[in-house]
């Protein structure tokens, strides 16, 4: 068997729950990102807004580098989209984030909690699901609020290249 066909880890937990402690666990350190319901997998996003950041990636190397301008779609303030469930057709190369994809995606932010939760880490205090409050991603300084630029004011991508998403 390939690597890639073997079944993703799921988060770390301790061994020693009963089996009703562990059905009290959160869905996330229950579930793969495969067996979530629609409903589960749209709660990971935490709303830190990276994911919305243009993105340019060098044809020789592959290197993808961010900048920090954001999707003409993403709210400065929210950092959510704007038209999230009809965004294609605003934006044609908009990525619909899948559980096979995530793991392709090699420009996902480490913070993302599809990407962490794919890696068999568990998700971080500010996460709003961990936290109970949408604006600790915020507060945390994760997120991508105060930082970016829209896209119609940004000018050059290429004079746009930033280090913090990451």
């Amino acid at each position: 068997m390939s690597p890639s066909a073997l079944p993703k880890p799921r988060p770390k937990r301790p061994s020693n729950l009963t089996p009703e402690a562990a059905e009290s666990e959160p869905f996330w350190r229950r579930k793969r990102l495969a067996e979530m319901t629609k409903a589960e997998w749209e709660s990971l996003c935490d709303g830190c807004g990276k994911c919305c950041l243009l993105k340019l990636e060098d044809e020789d190397t592959g290197e993808v580098s961010y900048t920090d301008v954001a999707c003409k779609l993403l709210d400065m303030e929210t950092c959510r989209c704007t038209h999230y469930l009809n965004r294609k057709r605003y934006v044609p190369d908009c990525i619909k984030l899948t559980p096979k994809l995530v793991d392709r995606l090699r420009w996902m932010p480490s913070t993302c909690a599809y990407r962490l939760l794919s890696e068999g880490k568990d998700l971080a205090w500010w996460h709003p699901l961990v936290s109970g409050d949408p604006e600790t991603v915020h507060r945390a300084g994760v997120s991508v609020r105060g930082r970016a630029v829209p896209e119609s004011e940004a000018g050059e991508l290429e004079d746009r290249i930033v280090e913090w998403p990451e």
